[in-house]
């Protein structure tokens, strides 16, 4: 089971991942603090993030080719808005390794339920397609990295709502870019969590494994999925995952 669960684990991620944008993060970090324990296996909340760095690299790797293929990547604004995410992820990872696990929680949390609050309350977006960031864009995305590399979580739940709501790029662009822009920063986010001792290799292999196959089916699936079906189902996965962090490390004792 030892072996089984993170591949499960990883399948799943891997198609909502892929489907939602997400590097799989906000459903690996979760899954291995819930359900690894079950199984004789302990993991502090900083090492699921570790194993979740590479999570995220393999849902970017498997997707964005399949994204690419269709045109649905706007690679001009993921290469001006990938280095912000990069020098973010790279601060971040170091905060996850220094902050203590509550704090990291909350901080998963509350960023997850504020993405889900605008998502679902609709802000009025600009143009459809304008593809040139603003200049807000890159303080936000800068913060996208930073969770990323705290939280193990691609930075999806921050990309894809700045994207979408504040450049009015459609959601499913928002989506695919998010993919190729997250594959690029995972790459040093993963690097500084070796580099702390965080990083179980035979875990986070076991969980790229299943991801790779996931997120496959999930970019394949993705075009299939009404757009307001996408936003809700990403809204409430968010407010899921935050509930559940709460409860585990702010509950009253």
């Amino acid at each position: 089971m030892l072996l089984i669960a993170p591949l499960l684990i990883g399948l799943f991620a891997g198609v909502l991942g892929a489907i939602l944008g997400l590097g799989g993060g906000v459903v690996v970090v979760p899954a291995l603090e819930f359900i690894m324990p079950r199984l004789g296996m302990e993991l502090s909340i900083q090492q699921a993030v570790a194993v979740s760095q590479i999570g995220v690299l393999s849902v970017a790797l498997a997707s964005t080719a399949s994204y690419l293929k269709r045109g649905m990547v706007l690679a001009r604004t993921g290469y001006l808005l990938s280095p912000y995410t990069i020098v973010g992820g790279a601060l971040g990872s170091y905060l996850g390794i220094i902050l203590p696990a509550a704090y990291v929680a909350l901080v998963f949390a509350l960023l997850l339920l504020y993405s889900a609050y605008h998502l679902l309350r609709g802000i009025r977006r600009l143009e459809e397609g304008r593809e040139k960031p603003s200049r807000w864009m890159k303080p936000a995305m800068t913060f996208a990295g930073i969770t990323a590399g705290l939280l193990g979580i691609g930075g999806g739940t921050v990309q894809v709502p700045v994207m979408n709501l504040l450049a009015g790029i459609p959601i499913r662009q928002a989506i695919a870019t998010s993919t190729f822009i997250m594959g690029l920063t995972a790459v040093g986010n993963a690097l500084v969590y070796q580099a702390g001792g965080l990083l179980d290799a035979r875990l986070a292999c076991a969980i790229a494994l299943g991801i790779l196959v996931g997120a496959r089916l999930g970019a394949g699936l993705q075009q299939r999925i009404p757009t307001h079906v996408l936003k809700i189902f990403f809204a409430v996965l968010l407010i899921y995952t935050a509930v559940n962090l709460l409860w585990k490390y702010w509950r009253p004792s």
